[in-house]
């Protein structure tokens, strides 16, 4: 929909209230004009296409207008005859940009109360507004009414009539008819009339209601009498000018004394709307919602000072700043410094484009707080909320990124590391435990001989710091009665889900592929591992995934589509499919064939070769989960290689505490404390 404001008339009547400007700029208030009344409504109502018509001093009226109002967008059409032309010409001289939309039409000496354009921007008919509680005026505009109907718009008519005023809303097809009217009669030199001389000549092809706005303020401002009437009830026309729209987002799930205390330190500047982070949006950067988006909106919706709940996609605020054009934003200062001082900047410059600001109240994070939100780590950490998990993300976002870890330092790096990258706060999913990095952290080879009672070991100490999700490496899965047993313990502990690779025999790593002896187990003994291993779970969280080493021991593609089709069958939760090539093309090519055919279950990459690869490309093939396996060990070791040569070569540490080791204070903040 797109407003036409008629702004070309002299405004003679005013007589010197218009002599240096025209007759919308006159104030109703200090510092409130006609057109500034206007245009606020206009905004207010999420009508951002304004076409203007001007005549004399249209340069002040247009660097007004975009001065006042940046968000809008102006067009204004200039009429170099308003002197010796009615406004009829003006329309006719717009009809260009006026065309194929729905149109709120308005003089611009016409002034109103909010609710009066709301109601007849909500009309579903084409409507004039009108008021039956008035007399009928002698000069003004009044409208005949014949069977519920507008039948003629005009001063001459009395018979069934009723007092009206300059404001339609006009559904497109209605307006097209009476802008061809209104053509019609320039063309044919008639532009000294009213534009309601040609509306006159097609009511029979529309269909015109009034809109009866019963007493509410909508008048014409023709003289300085009309203009201290106005004033009179200006109040009332401003409706909340002084009442702010203010916004604020909340991501929590918990709420505390602190989220009470910003909600109501924000609703004491204005109408308070809250954006509440929907789940994707929270788990990207935070820790997992205990409570789901739709609870915490019913929540929230029943605070005090609260007037609205919307929802809020991302962390980045743009593009419901843009939607709802709050006059301030509230936050906690913390976002000062760390990770979200970039999006602080971005709705900063946001609110700066359009004249909202931003107020920062003091962040509180008192012993109830940290409480809190400890408690609520805790319950994150039981064993049935962390193995749930994993599925719960897989619903949320593709794909899901997934850390090597392999003991409780590394699980806190899992847990805690965040970055801002393009408005968005990005954190690791989940952790992955592998055996070949169990196995080198604890100085053996990677040949299984880390038994399941150590792999467990390593297991809880990563979970008893950190809350996130744990997909474990299982190798081969080892005898099928192991399996089946080792899959129930890591089930009732909380794991999230195992990988098991389809090979047999003593354990050779992977990339090494056929330079090594490596034995790809049949497809029909593996089927029967993955059920053995289901069969003896309790829930329907965790999960078995399918490692297929078909490609990396150069089988061919075939029957890496073989055994995938055969190994969700089986009842594999997931499929991992391995490359040690250096370029992705033939992942690509499987997740391509796999997707034609299964569009569910879950694909899983480890890009330890085609590292170029990113996690949105990856979500364009199909990729649900990509582990990271393997990159905190190999970035330790030559950190921890370098400190030591360091030592070795001065003779002491100094050299090496400047440039290799973190200081302790800051080692000590990784550590959480004691409960």
């Amino acid at each position: 929909m797109k407003a036409l404001i008629l702004n070309s008339g002299i405004g003679k009547r005013m007589g010197a209230l218009t002599e240096n400007k025209p007759k919308c700029m006159v104030e109703i208030q200090p510092g409130i004009t006609v057109l500034y009344l206007q245009l606020t409504h206009l905004e207010n109502e999420g009508i951002k296409d304004v076409v203007i018509t001007t005549g004399p001093y249209s340069e002040l009226l247009e660097s007004y207008a975009r001065e006042n109002f940046p968000s809008l967008n102006f067009t204004f059409v200039h009429n170099d005859l308003y002197k010796d032309t009615n406004y009829i010409y003006s329309i006719a001289l717009a009809e260009e940009v006026l065309r194929d939309d729905d149109i709120l039409l308005m003089h611009g000496d016409l002034a109103f109360e909010p609710s009066v354009l709301r109601d007849i921007i909500k009309a579903a008919n084409s409507s004039i507004v009108v008021d039956t509680t008035l007399p009928l005026p002698q000069k003004d505009f009044k409208a005949v009414i014949k069977d519920g109907k507008v039948s003629a718009v005009g001063i001459e008519f009395f018979d069934d009539a009723v007092a009206a005023q300059p404001l339609y809303k006009l559904n497109k097809e209605d307006w097209a008819i009476w802008l061809d009217a209104i053509v019609d009669f320039c063309d044919k030199g008639d532009r000294s009339v009213y534009a309601e001389n040609a509306l006159n000549t097609v009511t029979d092809k529309i269909n015109l209601y009034p809109l009866d706005v019963n007493g509410r303020i909508c008048a014409e401002i023709d003289n300085p009498d009309d203009l201290e009437n106005c004033k009179k009830v200006s109040d009332k026309m401003l409706g909340d000018k002084d009442k702010k729209s203010v916004y604020i987002v909340m991501s929590t799930d918990i709420i505390h004394n602190g989220h009470i205390k910003i909600i109501s330190n924000a609703a004491q500047l204005g109408e308070l709307t809250v954006g509440v982070m929907t789940d994707e949006a929270v788990s990207q950067y935070k820790r997992f919602p205990l409570v789901p988006f739709e609870e915490r909106m019913q929540i929230i919706s029943n605070i005090k000072g609260v007037s609205k709940v919307v929802k809020q996609d991302s962390i980045d605020y743009t593009e419901n700043l843009l939607k709802y054009k709050p006059d301030i934003v509230v936050h906690g200062d913390d976002w000062k410094t760390g990770p979200q001082q970039n999006i602080r900047q971005k709705v900063i410059d946001t609110l700066d484009s359009y004249g909202g600001k931003l107020v920062e109240f003091p962040y509180t994070n008192d012993a109830t707080t940290v409480a809190l939100e400890q408690n609520s780590r805790n319950v994150l950490a039981m064993p049935e909320r962390r193995r749930a998990r994993l599925k719960q993300l897989l619903e949320l976002k593709k794909p899901i990124s997934v850390l090597e870890t392999h003991n409780g330092l590394t699980g806190l790096i899992a847990e805690n590391t965040k970055v801002e990258k393009d408005g968005a706060i990005r954190q690791f999913d989940a952790m992955w435990i592998s055996s070949l990095c169990d196995s080198t952290a604890k100085g053996k080879p990677d040949i299984e001989l880390v038994d399941s009672t150590s792999r467990l070991r390593t297991i809880d100490d990563i979970m008893e710091v950190t809350t996130k999700p744990i997909i474990i490496d299982g190798d081969t899965g080892g005898l099928t009665e192991h399996f089946q047993f080792f899959v129930k313990t890591l089930e009732r502990i909380g794991v999230s889900a195992i990988i098991i690779e389809d090979k047999t025999g003593l354990k050779k790593n992977s990339l090494f592929g056929n330079e090594v002896a490596q034995t790809q187990d049949s497809i029909e003994n593996f089927c029967d591992k993955i059920k053995a291993g289901k069969s003896g779970l309790k829930t329907k969280d965790f999960m078995i995934i399918a490692r297929i080493e078909s490609l990396i021991l150069e089988r061919g593609m075939d029957d890496a589509i073989e055994r995938a089709r055969a190994y969700v069958d089986a009842g594999a939760d997931g499929i991992m499919i391995h490359s040690r090539k250096k370029s992705p093309d033939e992942i690509f090519e499987f997740c391509r064939i796999f997707r034609s055919e299964n569009k569910v279950t879950p694909l899983v990459v480890v890009p330890t070769t085609f590292n170029m690869v990113t996690e949105e490309e990856f979500a364009e093939h199909g990729v649900d989960i990509v582990i990271y396996a393997n990159q905190l060990i190999r970035s330790a070791f030559p950190a921890m290689m370098k400190t030591a040569e360091t030592i070795l070569a001065n003779s002491r540490c100094m050299e090496a505490d400047a440039e290799c080791c973190m200081p302790i204070s800051e080692i000590l903040t990784l550590i959480p404390d004691a409960d």
